[in-house]
C-alpha cells in the first residue's frame, strides 16, 4: 500500500497522522559499523551538486582527495531529485528497522526535520568532526528542527530571496512588498512548494519566521489568494522560474541565490536581493540513516568537507551559499582572479549586513502540514 501512495502520499499519511509504528526510538537506529573493515561508503546527492574534473566529469576532485587521505573510496551516486520522491525511495526500508544501502544522505532542511521527527537518522559523534565544530557557520548551527544540529551537518546553503531584471524594470526592487506594484502585474511568479515558498512571503509582512504561528499562515494565504484571483501572479513555478526570467516572460520572481549566480554569467542585467524586510536561509543538510554500516566513514566524509580548504574548492564549483566562512579566505588568498571574485561574493560569502537580514524558518509541523498544505495548494492549483 505505502509504496503504491508514492513519496507525497506517505509524507501525508506519516505528517498527518503520525503512524506510531514509524518511529524508531534512539536505541534502535545505529548498525553494526563496519567501517574498520569495509574501506567504502555510499553517499547518495542531488546532480550536479559536487565539484568535477574539467576534463571527466565522471571525476570528482574533492571525493578523489578524500580517498587518497583515507583510503575509504566513496560510491557516490546522484539520485536525489526531489525530497518527496527520494522520501518515498527509502521510507520503506527506513520505518520497517531495515538498512537503505546508503551511509549518507543529503536532504532540503524541512525533510530533514521529517526525518529528525521519526527517529530514521542517527546522531553524529561531534568528537570525530572537529572542522564541523570549529567551522560551521554560526548562523545555521541550531535551526528549530535538529536544536545543536547533532544529526544533521549543512553540505551547502542558500538564500530564497527575490530575482529581478532590473533593465526591462527600470527600477529597483527592495522590499518584498514591492513585488504587488501595479506595474508589475502579471509579470510575477512564486515557487510552487509549500515549504520553499512560505517564509519570504511571510518576512514581507515583518513576520518573524523563527516563530511564525497559524494566524500569520492564513493571513498570508487569504493575500496570495487575492493577488491570484486579480492575476497579479502569472503563475506558481518550480526551478522553471530561471527560463521565465531569462525571456523577460516575468520581471520578478521567488528566486534562489545559487541560480541567480549562474543566470548572471550569462545576463548582467538580472539581479537578486535580500528584502529588507529579510529573506530564508537554508540547507540541503548531510544525514545518516538508520542502520548505516560506515558510519564512522560517514562521519569522517562529512568533517573532510568541512575543512576550509576543501569546502572552498566546492563553493566555487556549485556557488551556493558556503557554511564554512573560513572558506572565504582560502579563495581570497588564492592568487587566482576568478577565484578571489567569488570571495566577494555576497551570494555565496554573506556580508556582515545581509546576514543581519537573514533567518532560518521555523519547520511546519506534522500536525500543522495536513490542513496548511490542503490549503497552499489549492491557491496554488497543486
Amino acid at each position: 500500500m505505502l509504496r503504491g501512495i508514492g513519496g507525497t502520499g506517505i509524507g501525508a499519511l506519516l505528517a498527518g497522522c503520525g503512524v506510531p509504528a514509524a518511529y524508531v526510538e534512539p536505541g534502535a537506529r545505529a548498525g553494526r559499523d563496519l567501517s574498520a573493515r569495509d574501506r567504502v561508503l555510499h553517499f547518495a546527492n542531488w546532480p550536479l551538486y559536487i565539484d568535477t574534473d574539467d576534463d571527466n566529469t565522471s571525476k570528482r576532485p574533492t571525493l578523489d582527495a578524500f580517498t587518497r587521505k583515507t583510503g575509504i573510496s566513496v560510491r557516490y551516486t546522484e539520485e536525489i531529485n526531489d525530497n518527496d520522491e527520494f522520501f518515498g525511495k527509502i521510507s520503506p526500508a527506513l520505518m520497517n528497522h531495515q538498512e537503505t544501502g546508503r551511509d549518507l544522505i543529503v536532504i532540503s532542511d524541512w525533510m530533514a526535520a521529517r526525518f529528525v521527527r521519526l527517529g530514521w537518522v542517527q546522531e553524529m559523534d561531534r568528537a570525530k568532526q572537529p572542522n564541523v565544530a570549529k567551522y560551521l557557520d554560526p548562523l545555521l548551527r541550531s535551526p528549530a528542527f535538529d536544536e545543536g544540529r547533532l544529526h544533521s551537518v549543512p553540505w551547502q546553503s542558500g538564500i530564497t530571496g527575490i530575482a529581478y531584471n532590473r533593465k526591462k524594470l527600470g527600477r529597483e526592487i527592495r522590499s518584498t512588498q514591492d513585488l504587488w506594484a501595479p506595474d508589475l502585474r502579471g509579470k510575477v511568479t512564486l515557487l510552487s512548494g509549500l515549504d520553499e515558498s512560505f517564509a519570504l512571503l511571510m518576512q514581507g509582512n515583518g513576520v518573524d519566521v523563527t516563530r511564525w504561528t497559524a494566524d500569520d499562515f492564513h493571513r498570508l494565504c487569504d493575500q496570495i489568494d487575492k493577488l491570484v484571483r486579480t492575476k497579479h501572479i502569472r503563475r506558481f513555478t518550480g526551478n522553471d522560474y530561471i527560463k521565465d526570467l531569462s525571456t523577460g516572460d516575468v520581471l520578478a520572481c521567488q528566486a534562489y541565490s545559487g541560480d541567480v549566480i549562474q543566470l548572471q554569467a550569462d545576463n548582467p542585467d538580472i539581479e537578486f536581493v535580500v528584502p529588507e524586510e529579510g529573506a530564508e536561509l537554508w540547507a540541503e543538510s548531510l544525514m545518516i540513516p538508520n542502520l548505516a554500516q560506515h558510519k564512522t566513514s560517514a562521519e569522517a566524509l562529512v568533517d573532510f568537507y568541512y575543512q576550509p580548504e576543501t569546502a572552498a574548492e566546492l563553493a566555487a564549483w556549485v556557488n551556493y551559499v558556503c557554511p564554512v566562512p573560513a572558506a572565504r579566505d582560502v579563495l581570497a588568498d588564492s592568487g587566482d582572479e576568478e577565484l578571489a571574485e567569488l570571495a566577494e561574493d555576497p551570494l555565496i560569502f554573506p556580508d556582515g549586513d545581509m546576514r543581519k537580514r537573514l533567518a532560518i524558518a521555523r519547520d511546519i509541523t506534522s500536525e500543522e502540514r495536513t490542513d496548511f498544505a490542503k490549503r497552499w495548494n489549492s491557491i496554488v492549483g497543486l
